[in-house]
């Protein structure tokens, strides 16, 4: 089981100082992040944190998951591992 969440419906005003913050209440956050359009460099709305341990993990997504940051509703799981999704392709 892993300590990397995945977090879900981020609000564009969310920082990652904000979701880390947010996420102290559940154990000690290692690093948060939001993922940015690389064109435009806009939140695209999702991010993940990493929690010191699994427990901690667990944690976050019983207790943080549905719960509202910055007008929205958080989507919290434990993330998956990436998938390989083969050689990217540009027209």
């Amino acid at each position: 089981m892993g300590s990397q969440l995945y977090i879900g419906n981020i609000s564009f005003n969310t920082n990652e100082e904000d979701l880390k913050n947010f996420f102290a209440s559940a154990g000690t956050v290692t690093s948060a992040k939001i993922i940015s359009d690389r064109e435009t460099g806009r939140s695209r709305g999702f991010g993940f944190v990493e929690m010191s341990s699994a427990e901690e993990a667990e944690n976050a997504v019983s207790t943080l998951n549905g719960k509202e940051l910055g007008g929205r509703d958080l989507r919290v799981n434990i993330a998956e591992e990436k998938k390989d999704r083969g050689p990217r392709r540009r027209f």
